[in-house]
């Protein structure tokens, strides 16, 4: 045995070691707490699962009992198993028509077998793992599903509403409808009118009065308010009955031929485990919107993470066998209560369980008040609902796609024929969309002025190659050509034609410019070559100057695609060799002005086609793939030896203004096109961000790029230190002032993003600063830091600090200091201390390190502040 091993004696004689008295005791056992934020989005999602529970039972002519079942399972079983923590299972408004049909078919006893069955497959397509597989139906299949189930409920409860009684199918209730409305029931009607109203008001009463009553549901009011006007009235109206629970039937043997068991099976798995994982992203972006949720400041709840598919697809399996063996009715993940759990603050799982625990104590100890609502009432809820499932967002944003023909088939299939019909039909209709948009293409050609025009919109596949041959052809040889690509793939057989005819034409004299959204010469084929990061783009218009068989790759900065800080080739004298001693993706004088025998550094950027992948003939930097020195142009396509506009010698570096006149060009030609739409949208509506950026001056910090943000996203401010003057100073600076109170009063932004960065120029020269006057602006300016620099140097609290790391120097701990004073400053204003006790607005701060491209959140506010990373990981689809 080893001597540093030490043996144990088994002696039965050896006494424990006396813990000492002043040792700190052993950490007791941890207690299941649970937050008082979960008890208080319990109470709401409560409030509003109780009659829309009941409501959905009776539009599916189910036991009313059947959907507290429903409801209790879905928060306690699924709440507690499934991957979404905040998303609330329970009886979902898009199974009423499924489950109808199913009670009408086979009785409700088979429904509950089926629904047990349904969860065994949900069981095993967890366990499969394919949860995201679901995912890859398209949007406007999903949409048109749940429009349709909509328009089926809406049509039926206008039945009960009217005080009749609904039919089978939508076409026998549209054709019993004029009989209905003859023999009207006035007192349903008004019972009705009465609940969809308070639905409809309760949410907009305006000022502190209506914030105040919104506290509580809509949904419950509305159903509250008619069960008093009719109880009170004295109303003669059928209401809710629930038989006692010892006579509640459970679930039996399926009973019914085997195809037609198989088909609901299949019918009620499929659209139970869309609607669960759709919802379940739709919480995960709820959540990203709440960052106190994706880590948690106090440390008292844990860090919510992305929901995991597979096992939401687990707890909705094991909630529908316990549903259906003890008699309730399909459980999926349902939007509005889930909205509604995250919006009341829940942080965990606790709240999803607590309320299905509430839902178990109203079954069984609210009885007689629950037997007083008219079933009217509930139809209206129901009703209201279902129309809300038709969704103008979602129509305007499949037609914006061109998928309304999907979307409208689906619906109208769903309401014709059924659900797993309609989706049939949806799926089919999809498939044939997508080959028809594979294969149609539209080859056209014009002259204008001189120049001729070949515009190909769609796909560019080899099926499309004899017309584009013919299309080309029809162009005269020396003459300069246009060919615009308007498609997002272009395969192999396109691709060679297309370079085939491009080498011919410039070798007899003429020009070719490539533009739109297509590949241009040394980009490979068979490749997606959308105006996306990391893909290549097309090449800068070709000048009628452009001397034949020159390149046109010189320049290959583009919007939305990786750039090397605008390294666009400048011819130098001949004879000059010198190279380009940057590091890949650093930009210096010599990278833009290398020769024509200057060689580029390799980009490491696996984005940078143009640096990695070639074909005979194309160049990279100055020296084509095949070894020769090509003849050379400017970037505006000028030859070799022609003097640059402004007087400029052919070797001289490009004038800065030269320089932004061909960005504008590049934005004009490449960009506008692809932006005007949304551009447009906006003018018409005017600007509404969600969000007040406040950051440095500094060029190297660029807000759209780390937000991932667009055109109307960002209300930005930008200064010198990203500096935030308190209010009611001596010489102070009101523009920002300004900004902060325009953004929080009139744009009503919804969060303040306070952002430092690495190398703050502005810190650096708070540190080197003396004691003194101000003699210049920027000293003047700089003073609102004092504040960061008094914080930094205060010992008594522990600073601002990185997860992980501790701050590289000084600067770096001086800039993270800034921000958390900056947003001390913030709250200082008024409107900003106003709108955060109303609740309306979040404060952040953000720091963002250069040179690592990494972004780090302000996540613990205690002390001077704690940054994370912010990851991959982090993200929320």
């Amino acid at each position: 045995m080893s001597a540093c091993v030490p043996t144990h004696t088994s002696d039965p004689t050896h006494t424990k070691r006396v813990q000492p008295p002043h040792n700190p005791p052993p950490a007791p056992r941890r207690r299941f707490r649970i937050a008082g934020a979960d008890v208080s989005a319990s109470i709401a999602v409560f409030l509003i699962a109780l009659p829309l529970s009941l409501g959905i039972a009776l539009a599916t002519g189910a036991p009313l009992q059947a959907g507290l079942v429903a409801a209790a399972v879905g928060g306690i079983v699924a709440g507690c198993i499934g991957g979404s923590p905040l998303q609330v299972s329970g009886p979902a408004a898009g199974l009423t028509v499924v489950t109808a049909e199913l009670i009408q078919r086979y009785g409700w006893q088979t429904t509950c077998a089926v629904t047990v069955l349904a969860g065994c497959a949900q069981l095993g397509l967890g366990c499969l793992r394919v949860a995201r597989t679901a995912l890859a139906v398209s949007p406007a299949i999903v949409h048109g599903m749940l429009a349709g189930i909509g328009v089926t409920i809406a049509v039926a409860q206008l039945h009960i509403v009217l005080g009749g009684t609904p039919q089978s199918a939508v076409l026998d209730n549209l054709r019993a409808l004029p009989a209905q409305l003859a023999a009207l029931q006035p007192a349903s009607v008004a019972v009705s009118a009465l609940t969809l109203t308070l639905l409809l008001l309760w949410p907009r009463i305006p000022g502190r009065v209506g914030e105040l009553l919104r506290t509580v549901p809509a949904a419950l009011v509305a159903v509250a308010g008619a069960t008093a006007v009719a109880s009170l009235a004295g109303l003669t109206l059928p209401k809710v009955d629930l038989p006692s629970w010892r006579s509640h039937a459970l679930a039996g043997l399926p009973e019914g031929p085997a195809l037609g068991v198989a088909a609901a099976v299949l019918t009620i798995t499929l659209v139970c485990s869309v609607q669960s994982l759709l919802g379940a992203v739709a919480v995960d972006k709820l959540i990203a919107s709440r960052p106190g949720l994706i880590a948690s400041p106090t440390g008292c709840s844990p860090r919510l993470g992305r929901s995991d598919l597979d096992r939401e697809l687990l707890g909705q399996g094991a909630a529908n066998i316990v549903s259906g063996a003890l008699g309730g009715l399909p459980v999926a993940g349902v939007a509005v209560r889930s909205s509604a759990n995250v919006r009341a603050g829940a942080v965990s799982r606790n709240s999803t369980m607590l309320h299905g625990v509430l839902v178990v104590v109203a079954a069984l100890l609210m009885v007689p008040v629950l037997e007083l609502i008219p079933l009217a009432s509930l139809a209206a809820l129901v009703m209201a609902v279902g129309i809300q499932m038709v969704s103008l967002h979602h129509i305007r944003t499949v037609t914006r796609h061109r998928e309304v023909l999907v979307y409208a088939v689906t619906t109208l299939g769903v309401v014709f024929l059924g659900v797993l019909e309609g989706v049939s039909l949806g799926i089919a209709v999809a498939v044939a969309v997508a080959l028809n948009r594979l294969t149609h293409t539209r080859i056209t050609h014009d002259e204008q002025e001189g120049v001729h025009h070949v515009h190909v919109r769609g796909q560019l596949t080899f099926l499309a190659v004899p017309r584009l041959s013919r299309a080309l052809h029809l162009v005269p040889q020396g003459t300069p050509v246009v060919v615009e690509l308007d498609g997002s793939f272009m395969d192999h057989a396109a691709y060679e034609a297309l370079q085939d005819w491009q080498k011919t034409h410039t070798a007899q004299g003429g020009t070719v410019e490539l533009t739109g959204r297509r590949i241009a010469a040394g980009a490979t084929p068979g490749t997606h070559t959308g105006a996306r990061s990391g893909e290549p783009t097309a090449a800068p218009p070709a000048d009628p100057t452009h001397t034949p068989g020159s390149t046109l790759t010189d320049c290959r900065c583009r919007p939305w695609t990786p750039w090397r800080n605008h390294q666009c080739e400048v011819p130098r004298p001949a004879g000059d060799t010198s190279t380009d001693s940057a590091s890949p993706g650093t930009a210096t004088a010599s990278s833009r002005t290398s020769g024509s025998t200057a060689t580029r550094p390799r980009s490491n950027d696996p984005g940078d086609t143009a640096a990695r992948t070639t074909t005979p003939g194309t160049t990279i930097g100055g020296t084509a793939s095949d070894g020769t020195a090509p003849s050379r142009s400017a970037p505006d396509g000028t030859a070799p030896g022609t003097a640059l506009p402004g007087g400029s010698a052919p070797g001289a570096p490009e004038p800065s203004g030269h320089r932004l006149v061909r960005g504008i060009s590049a934005f004009q030609r490449n960009t506008a096109p692809l932006v005007r739409g949304e551009l447009a949208r906006l003018a018409r509506e005017g600007q509404q961000p969600t969000q007040l950026f406040l950051t440095c001056a500094d060029s190297r910090l660029v807000t759209s790029m780390i937000t991932s943000s667009g055109p109307g996203d960002l209300f930005v401010v930008r200064n010198v230190g990203n500096l935030v003057p308190p209010p009611g100073e001596e010489s102070g600076d009101d523009s920002v002032g300004a900004a902060i109170e325009y953004a929080v009063d009139v744009l009503k932004v919804r969060s303040i993003t306070v952002c430092g960065h690495s190398g703050c120029g502005a810190m650096q020269a708070l540190l080197s600063s003396e004691p003194g006057g101000e003699r210049t602006p920027l000293e003047r300016w700089l003073r609102h830091g004092l504040p960061s620099l008094e914080r930094m140097a205060d010992d008594r609290g522990p600073g601002a600090g990185l997860a992980g790391r501790a701050p590289a120097d000084a600067v770096e701990q001086l800039c993270l200091t800034n921000v958390v004073q900056q947003l001390d400053h913030l709250r200082a204003h008024e409107s900003v201390a106003r709108a955060q006790r109303a609740g309306a607005l979040e404060l952040h701060g953000l720091y963002f390190h250069v040179g690592e491209a990494q972004t780090y959140l302000l996540t613990e506010t205690n002390g001077d502040g704690l940054f994370d990373h912010v990851g991959v990981a982090d993200l929320r689809t």
